[in-house]
């Protein structure tokens, strides 16, 4: 298999974190004050990407310009996009009390008019491992598979995702015998508790129990430009219910699902034998960083990132997918 695609990252990483307090997109957690993105870059770039999209806010241009992307700019092309609650499709107005993006499935169709290759949409603050990476540049490694309305998304077990100091929200995948995504069903506070895994309503009701071993999405999604013109058909759908509603949001995995619910795309799941880390919370901080000291300390990533990266060769090993 050839390693080198035309393949780019699109790291949405205009979420400001309200639950973290922060820029959480800027926090360090690696041992050279490494951010969790520029583990997935790097992770990326192993694989054969030759592209990474950063889609901001531009209010923190400059500081993320200054603190991140000039680490590995030197190593692989970059673009900068932006996520403006105003970038609506011509017939809309923005309701006057609008002051947030409109979530994950806009932030992608911001990135409409300068990605023209295959790619990978992925959260800012979550740690895939490289496994992830490595089905994905499989799957658009196959013949004619960029000419297709067929899409990939990286499965995650539940129980491997959740966090130990509060409540999470997941996509929960209903996938048939053959691995084909059916649909994703938001689920919201979702927690660990003595006796399982639960979702609890705001008052602290129980909504519904889990197994642990539910399939869900974590945000890494492997599109084509022909998802582009899809998004934009269900966004209008979406602002024509929802544009004068100032916190409504247009999620990326339900956006997804409903384009397969309608047969207008496929979307592989390909479960990934990676660790996944997250900081949803500040508490979480701690765990991911001693994580990745660990991956550092058995040499699956070195110490430093950036200072003598080795991109892959065309005699590299062929990457496998883990299915």
């Amino acid at each position: 298999m050839q390693l080198f695609m035309n393949l780019s990252l699109l790291v949405l990483a205009a979420g400001m974190g309200s639950r973290y307090g922060g820029l959480k997109q800027m926090d360090p957690v690696g041992p050279h004050k490494e951010v969790v993105l520029e583990y997935s870059v790097y992770d990326a770039l192993q694989c054969g990407f030759n592209e990474v999209v950063f889609v901001l806010r531009r209010e923190f241009e400059e500081a993320f310009r200054e603190q991140v992307l000039t680490r590995f700019s030197p190593h692989i092309r970059t673009k900068v996009v932006f996520q403006d609650h105003n970038d609506l499709p011509s017939e809309f107005i923005l309701s006057e009390g609008r002051r947030k993006p409109w979530g994950t499935g806009h932030a992608v169709w911001c990135a409409r008019n300068v990605i023209k290759q295959a790619f990978v949409a992925i959260n800012a603050d979550d740690f895939y491992g490289r496994n992830a990476f490595q089905n994905a540049a499989w799957f658009f490694s196959r013949p004619g598979i960029a000419d297709l309305p067929a899409f990939m998304m990286a499965g995650f077990q539940l129980a491997n995702t959740l966090s130990d100091h509060g409540a999470v929200s997941r996509g929960v995948c209903r996938v048939d015998d053959r691995g084909m995504l059916r649909d994703v069903e938001e689920c919201l506070h979702i927690e660990a508790f003595p006796d399982g895994i639960a979702s609890c309503s705001p008052e602290g009701d129980e909504t519904r129990r889990f197994t642990g071993d539910e399939t869900v999405s974590l945000n890494f999604w492997g599109l084509t430009p022909k998802v582009f013109p899809l998004l934009e058909q269900h966004f209008h759908t979406f602002l024509t219910e929802n544009a004068m509603d100032p916190k409504a949001e247009f999620y990326l995995p339900q956006a997804l699902s409903d384009i397969v619910s309608e047969s207008e795309a496929t979307v592989a799941v390909l479960p990934t034998n990676g660790k996944w880390l997250g900081v949803t919370y500040r508490e979480d901080k701690p765990l991911v960083a001693r994580s990745i000291a660990n991956f550092v300390q058995t040499g699956d990533y070195p110490s430093s990132l950036w200072n003598k990266v080795e991109t892959p060769s065309e005699s590299s090993s062929p990457l496998l997918p883990c299915l």
